[in-house]
């Protein structure tokens, strides 16, 4: 599909539905970002499972850009998942909104895997959430952005620099096949699935992919090579680990995103 890319305008969250309605996609950028994404630098994919298979992901480009979030440092386990995205100042994270309940003690891990962040952890500086889920916890609203700074073992330079981010895209096909990265809490790599996604309901995406299991809230859904949306949403994400949702990249998760990627 051809992405649409768009200036920025003013500032404006696991059923079988199908959506029979397609919509152009939109790829969204931070003012200054507006000409590299002219011609989007996508991480070349390499050898991929079948539709629907769960495999651990690939050392690549691709998972770098996704880490674990920890409570204070790597010795206290891994309990969501998130992934930097494109700004203007290269230090934006996505990922669930109920992942980023105690921002002062998350930090997050890029590409960690076996036990080593590669990359250092970065702290939570700002978090960015829609009033519907600070109010009322709405799973429409179920995803956040923030902002990160080096922490222990990082680099004194943005995250984007090192590790690359991820486009935002909005108003993704109903039925678009999507991939999501993810760590289970008891896995020590991220997994990887892709598979054909459908409308639960008008707000809220699901896909079937086994073994997106707790710890993979706040999982990046790339469609095309952008973030389409996060693992989370209906029931946080789902209740079981072969069905996960994410809710639509809508008006006010790209107003979110905007305000994170303008913050400076």
């Amino acid at each position: 599909m051809i992405h649409r890319i768009l200036p920025q305008p003013p500032a404006v969250g696991r059923a079988r539905a199908r959506a029979r309605a397609r919509h152009t996609s939109r790829i969204l950028a931070a003012p200054a970002a507006m000409a590299v994404l002219l011609s989007v630098n996508v991480p070349d994919a390499a050898a991929e499972p079948p539709l629907g298979v769960t495999a651990t992901a690939a050392a690549d480009a691709t998972a770098d850009r996704v880490g674990a979030l920890f409570a204070g440092g790597l010795d206290s386990g891994h309990f969501c998942t998130a992934a930097v995205v494109r700004s203007d100042d290269r230090d934006v994270i996505a990922t669930a909104a109920h992942c980023l309940g105690d921002p002062d003690t998350t930090v997050f891990a890029p590409g960690y895997r076996d036990g080593e962040a590669p990359y250092g952890t970065w702290k939570v500086t700002s978090v960015y959430v829609a009033p519907g889920w600070t109010d009322g916890e709405d799973p429409d609203d179920d995803i956040a952005f923030a902002t990160v700074v080096p922490a222990d073992g990082a680099p004194s330079e943005r995250i984007e620099d090192l590790v690359g981010g991820f486009p935002v895209a909005a108003e993704q096909p109903a039925d678009a096949t999507a991939t999501v990265i993810g760590y289970p809490r008891d896995e020590e790599a991220p997994l990887r699935c892709a598979n054909g996604t459908a409308l639960f309901s008008p707000t809220q995406r699901r896909i079937e992919c086994p073994d997106l299991s707790g710890g993979t809230s706040g999982s990046p859904w790339l469609v095309d090579g952008a973030l389409a949306g996060v693992l989370g949403g209906h029931e946080g994400g789902g209740t079981v680990p072969e069905v996960s949702y994410s809710a639509l990249m809508g008006d006010q998760a790209v107003e979110l995103y905007r305000e994170a990627a303008d913050a400076g």
